[in-house]
């Protein structure tokens, strides 16, 4: 399998390549020639598969020119052993055809840790057979970097550097990243927000000469990899609840894009889901685009559900490839119109196709934190603030009653106990393993938000 960038002008490569380059050097991002496809009675035969088993079964395909089947096997094995529960994605029902997929077993509490726990393990296992070092420089809203730290510190060809907004993320959040020590990772928080980070580590990997011959690679959902894991859970949610001889649909919380970006690619792969509903909190871009054709830059506003905290979405662009019917020069000029402000929706057919293909609904916090106690009260079972956004959105917008919804819980709620607080509710307890987190010595920089500053801080590292 190969791979191509959404913008056409970068070279196609392979899964290694993809894995170890994230951005394409024309700045687009990369997405295979082709999906593989199952049949419904293949989909039908993996009801009985553990979760392990099952990714083996989807991801081979997309790696299998340069990773064994062998080495595919006892990387996923070795990821999904070390969460926390033995489903490793447990279905949680709510009531009739309402169902909660807890993605936050993992060592960080967040479905992050799916696709960046096997993403270390694929990243070191291409590294040592090319002899070869990385330079990761990645932005976080909040759950990818410590997940991405959890899953590469052990690398001894890494160097990581994390940039996440300065005050802009949850305490808890803050020290999952900054009490995890190692000479190969660095914390920098930027005193900007999500957009800004992110637009940084964009930039970088578009212009690499600050590390004077090194390499950068990325753990965001820019990286291939990460959105590949994630395809996993669909199928793995849909088996468990008749699939695929009944279709279930997904409500997912939103704010990157790579989450429910899976989901859709889920679906092309052949897995018979009825609505795909794109979940967001106050930072509404994409419902607006979905849901008016509207496409204009707000002000970031900071929510109880920083995670979600995004006004550009990343992953977007590989939905504008399809949508663009896979026309590298027809969606680089409409990203270049979004971007000056000389565009601002997409051409009218392409809308539609997104209308066809997503449902969408915004949350404000107020709505978080009565979703959070109603569901507390009515059915014993207390939500965090983005997967509280996502069980609203699939409520609002659920055309099928008949049929399962599945909203995705992102996260464990004791990362965001001020939305518990705010909801009523009793401050839920870190688990064992990190019981001492707010105890433990801290570690990060606190930089300006500017670029030849940060690039600076990197290369003084190395």
């Amino acid at each position: 399998m190969r791979y191509i960038s959404t913008r056409g002008q970068a070279p196609s490569l392979s899964f290694e390549d993809v894995l170890l380059t994230g951005l394409a050097s024309d700045g687009g991002l990369y997405v295979p020639e082709t999906l593989p496809q199952f049949s419904q009675e293949e989909i039908a035969s993996w009801a009985k598969l553990n979760y392990a088993d099952l990714a083996h079964k989807i991801l081979l395909p997309f790696v299998e020119a340069d990773v064994s089947s062998s080495e595919l096997k006892t990387m996923v094995d070795e990821t999904y052993a070390g969460f926390n529960h033995k489903a490793v994605a447990p279905l949680v029902q709510l009531d009739k055809n309402e169902w909660v997929l807890e993605l936050f077993h993992g060592p960080t509490l967040a479905f992050k840790d799916f696709a960046l726990q096997l993403l270390g393990r694929l990243m070191d296992n291409a590294l040592i057979k090319r002899d070869k070092h990385l330079v990761i420089m990645g932005a976080t809203s909040g759950d990818t970097g410590s997940a991405a730290i959890e899953g590469c510190k052990h690398s001894k060809r890494v160097q990581m550097f994390i940039l996440h907004p300065h005050e802009r993320v949850s305490e808890v959040q803050r020290r999952q990243m900054t009490t995890l020590m190692g000479d190969n990772i660095h914390n920098i928080a930027v005193r900007g927000n999500f957009d800004d980070c992110q637009q940084m580590v964009k930039q970088s990997f578009a212009d690499q000469s600050f590390l004077n011959g090194g390499q950068l690679g990325a753990v965001n959902s820019i990286n291939w990899a990460r959105i590949m894991a994630q395809i996993v859970y669909y199928f793995y949610a849909a088996v468990a609840l008749g699939g695929p001889h009944r279709p279930v649909s997904f409500s997912v919380p939103t704010g990157n894009f790579g989450d429910i970006y899976a989901g859709y690619l889920a679906q092309k792969m052949g897995l018979p889901i009825k609505q795909l509903i794109v979940a967001t909190n106050e930072n509404d871009i994409l419902h607006r685009c979905i849901s008016a054709n509207q496409y204009q830059k707000h002000g970031l506003v900071q929510t109880l559900s920083p995670s979600m905290d995004i006004m550009v979405s990343s992953n977007f662009e590989r939905l504008l490839f399809d949508l663009y019917d896979r026309d590298g020069a027809a969606l680089s000029e409409l990203l270049e119109g979004l971007s000056n402000g000389t565009a601002d929706s997409l051409e009218p057919q392409r809308w539609q196709k997104a209308r066809e293909l997503f449902s969408s609904h915004r949350v404000d916090d107020h709505t978080t934190c009565d979703v959070i106690s109603q569901v507390a009260s009515q059915h014993n079972y207390l939500l965090d603030p983005h997967s509280a956004i996502g069980v609203e959105a699939g409520r609002v917008c659920n055309q099928h009653p008949e049929v399962p919804m599945v909203t995705l819980a992102t996260a464990h709620p004791v990362k965001f106990p001020e939305a518990v607080i705010k909801a009523g509710q009793v401050e839920p307890q870190l688990p064992s393993h990190l019981s001492d987190l707010l105890e433990r010595p801290e570690r990060c920089d606190v930089l300006d938000n500017d670029l030849s500053i940060v690039q600076h801080y990197i290369t003084s590292k190395l």
